[in-house]
């Protein structure tokens, strides 16, 4: 018996009509559902195309490469709409940017012993099974080259029933490489691994809460600054979705001369605004602040940065302290930022900017500073996660 896909749900699997949910498939789709549960698709709309990456069949890192470039776009698009509905909120789109194919600059993967060596790669979707990924058309190609060198490390790092994870990133100096493993650190194994290191032309290693060796600083540039965020840190995915984020937030800034930059992290959004106007950036994670403030010093032609260590989640600014800018801006984790949200709308403050990357918080969020009299001027949606669910938003608040 064939059945018609209903709609597309916000994990990205197909949806039929008695609640039935298959992967890979899109809305208006004639299919069969065979006996593993998987669907034979009779008759396909023409958003399907063929997946770009050879991989997509077995690897779990991908949900949609079998949807066009615009069906995607949509499809992220409402997700926003949906969440801001829900919360009874206008939907004030400027623009959408989507990251190019092969432009992740920062991935966890994991990496597994085998007979011949060691195997790299993401998961299959809700399995322990490693796949391969030699070809993954979301990283970067320099990361891609650099298997080589965590296939080397995985082999020195995990036992023959465990895994390690290893975080990569793409830096100015080089690969920057976090393993985390059970294995502990000693002497000889430092020098086993700076050896690798340097056989592989590694930026910077670092194992569990060690830096083993830094061969070369592992930059990144926020404005004109040249910052080396610490290892395995938060790092926005591609350089072409951060450049549309600071784009926006720059854009937000008007005639302010002082912000705060609220959950700063190591100066993504402090330093490009540090060119037009003060900055105050607060972060919870000492080392973060650190780099941010050793990469402002290094710079030149910005105005003053100040850094404040706090955790905003137990101890917000409160609003006699936000009073002392023009402009708020915050990029909280997933989980939003509902205790500063709350002293932001209670504030004198006439201008926030919130950065995103879960729409459900974010219209929490944004409903508290609505009520508390700000209108949402504009919102940009922005997939640096490119073929998954995962999507971000930034947009600009105003009161009178």
């Amino acid at each position: 018996m064939t059945e018609i896909v209903e709609k597309i749900t916000q994990a990205g699997l197909g949806q039929l009509a008695d609640g039935t949910l298959i992967e890979r498939v899109l809305p208006g789709e004639e299919v069969e559902v065979q006996a593993d549960g998987t669907p034979r698709v009779i008759t396909p709309v023409v958003d399907r195309v063929k997946a770009p990456c050879r991989h997509f069949k077995s690897c779990g890192g991908c949900a949609v490469q079998h949807a066009s470039d615009s069906f995607v776009e949509a499809w992220k698009t409402q997700i926003v709409e949906r969440a801001l509905a829900a919360r009874e909120l206008p939907f004030p789109l400027r623009t959408v940017h989507t990251s190019p194919p092969q432009s992740r600059r920062r991935a966890r993967l994991s990496g597994r012993r085998t007979k011949k060596g060691a195997m790299v790669g993401f998961h299959a979707k809700g399995s322990d099974a490693l796949i391969d990924v030699p070809d993954c058309q979301l990283l970067l190609p320099g990361i891609r080259a650099g298997f080589p060198a965590l296939e080397a490390l995985t082999v020195i790092a995990a036992s023959r029933k465990s895994e390690v994870n290893l975080t990569v990133t793409d830096t100015m100096g080089g690969l920057d490489v976090h393993v985390a493993t059970e294995r502990d650190l000693d002497g000889p194994l430092r020098i086993e691994l700076a050896g690798v290191a340097d056989a592989h032309n590694l930026a910077r290693l670092a194992w569990n809460d060690d830096v083993v060796v830094t061969r070369k600083s592992p930059d990144q540039q926020f404005g004109t600054a040249r910052v080396a965020p610490p290892a395995a840190s938060f790092l926005q995915a591609t350089r072409e979705g951060e450049q549309a984020l600071v784009d926006a937030v720059m854009g937000s800034l008007g005639k302010a001369k002082t912000v705060v930059d609220l959950f700063s992290g190591a100066g993504t959004f402090s330093l490009p605004m540090a060119a037009k106007c003060e900055v105050h950036a607060i972060e919870g994670e000492d080392e973060m602040l650190a780099a941010l403030d050793r990469g402002w010093r290094h710079a030149t032609g910005l105005k003053t940065v100040t850094t404040e260590a706090r955790d905003l989640f137990r101890r917000p600014l409160e609003p006699d302290e936000l009073n002392r800018f023009d402009l708020a801006v915050l990029d909280p984790p997933r989980a939003g930022a509902q205790a500063q949200i709350t002293t932001l709308a209670a504030s004198d403050l006439k201008a926030v900017t919130m950065v995103s990357c879960n729409p459900v918080t974010f219209a929490r969020d944004a409903s508290a500073l609505v009520s508390a009299g700000f209108t949402m001027g504009w919102i940009d949606v922005v997939d640096q996660f490119r073929w998954s669910p995962h999507v971000e938003v930034v947009a600009s608040f105003t009161r009178t």
